[in-house]
């Protein structure tokens, strides 16, 4: 059975917030009379529930739900594909919202095996996992891909400003973004959590139909092993990171063949993984 049409969608950059994403609130500065205004980033509780067993409730930037969904059920191998999830309905609204999806027996049946609590919290995305293998699961090795030319990463942080309005308009954010085999960036997601961020990324390339396996993901924030998992998982060769990645993260990424690549603010980008030969290294 295919899911329905209606989880799929195309997508293009955005140079304005999502409605929903922000509102505008007063302040007073500390040793000033009279008030001034800001938009500030929303966040909201999303409870998640598969064909109606309970299985997280996220902290999260309450747009671009349908992409979480599908990106946080393919990231975590909750599901293999699209064709598992039959059907989605987001309810609520303002701070409280339920996401309800209808996936495949098969799905259902090993998602129960290897059922984990997740608390939501924007921070860490292994908080309440249940067993060891959970945190360091057995992912296949990737195919080797070739490392991006140089010119793609060229002038980068300026490039992505435009897949990121909230973050512009209001910070507290992160954004995730994907950068076709023609160098140009395609599709860009922000939340208030990193883990979110990415899990939107990888939804909207799911429902738009984007070939992961012929570009990169970039990615703002830390890059720990869980973010490496869920790029892994989505089959991207290449990820960026504009933060300095983990040592673990770092040797996964080589262990794994999954190209490794930090852009520091006033340096060259730096390749962790393919790793250097060990004497290259010191030499």
């Amino acid at each position: 059975m295919n899911a329905p049409s209606r989880l799929s969608a195309g997508f293009a950059g955005a140079t304005q917030p999502p409605s929903g994403a922000s509102q505008r609130y007063c302040y007073q500065p500390i040793d000033e009379d009279g008030q001034c205004a800001v938009d500030l980033a929303e966040e909201c509780a999303l409870a998640i529930a598969y064909n109606g067993l309970s299985q997280a409730v996220m902290m999260i930037s309450p747009a671009d739900l349908e992409d979480f969904v599908v990106g946080f059920s393919l990231a975590n191998g909750f599901v293999d594909s699209l064709d598992d999830i039959y059907d989605i309905r987001l309810l609520g609204r303002g701070s409280a919202r339920r996401a309800e999806l209808e996936i495949s027996s098969r799905a259902f049946w090993r998602l129960k095996q290897q059922r984990r609590q997740l608390p939501g919290t924007s921070s860490c995305g292994l908080c309440g996992v249940e067993a060891l293998e959970h945190a360091l699961p057995r992912l296949p090795v990737m195919p080797a891909s070739a490392l991006p030319p140089s010119s793609w990463l060229q002038d980068l942080r300026q490039r992505i400003e435009a897949f990121q309005p909230l973050g512009r308009d209001c910070g507290a954010v992160h954004a995730a973004l994907f950068m076709g085999a023609n160098g140009e960036i395609s599709l860009g997601r922000e939340d208030i959590g990193r883990h979110n961020a990415l899990d939107k990324l990888i939804g909207a390339m799911a429902r738009s139909g984007c070939v992961a396996d012929s570009g990169l993901a970039i990615v703002t924030s830390r890059c720990s092993l869980e973010l490496v998992h869920k790029v892994q998982r989505a089959g991207i060769p290449t990820l960026v990171s504009l933060s300095s990645p983990t040592g673990l993260a770092a040797q996964w990424a080589q262990r794994h063949n999954l190209n490794l690549i930090h852009l520091p603010h006033h340096s060259p980008p730096r390749v962790y993984s393919p790793a250097a030969p060990l004497s290259a290294q010191f030499d």
